[in-house]
């Protein structure tokens, strides 16, 4: 698949805004995975990263995933969010913060 072409003004910023913006991380997204998959990974002649094994990749990929956040639209009770938000205050962080370490916990419950 062909990286997306511009033309660059003279500072390169719209092709780095095209890279940073989501439709350009989901394609090279996408172009990683496929090389992945293909065994074609190889790295650049500048780089000093050394060559690595296709498995060893694809833990760092699930690895980056678990780390990475998505914005979500959930609606909650008004009686939940407030006892968020006490619990967080509490706790002295923010209540979304609490909101998703009781769904991570959550999940790995129903996951056993």
């Amino acid at each position: 698949m062909p990286l997306k072409s511009t033309k660059l003004h003279e500072s390169g910023t719209e092709n780095l805004d095209w890279y940073a913006s989501p439709e350009g991380r989901q394609q090279t997204q996408r172009e990683f995975e496929r090389a992945l998959r293909a065994g074609t990974l190889i790295h650049s002649t500048g780089s000093r990263i050394p060559r690595t094994k296709p498995d060893v990749l694809k833990k760092l990929l699930e690895q980056a995933k678990a780390n990475a956040t998505r914005p979500v639209s959930i609606r909650l009770s008004v009686a939940d969010i407030e006892r968020t938000k006490s619990i967080a205050s509490k706790r002295g962080t923010g209540y979304q913060t609490v909101l998703k370490e009781a769904i991570r916990v959550g999940l790995n419950r129903a996951g056993t």
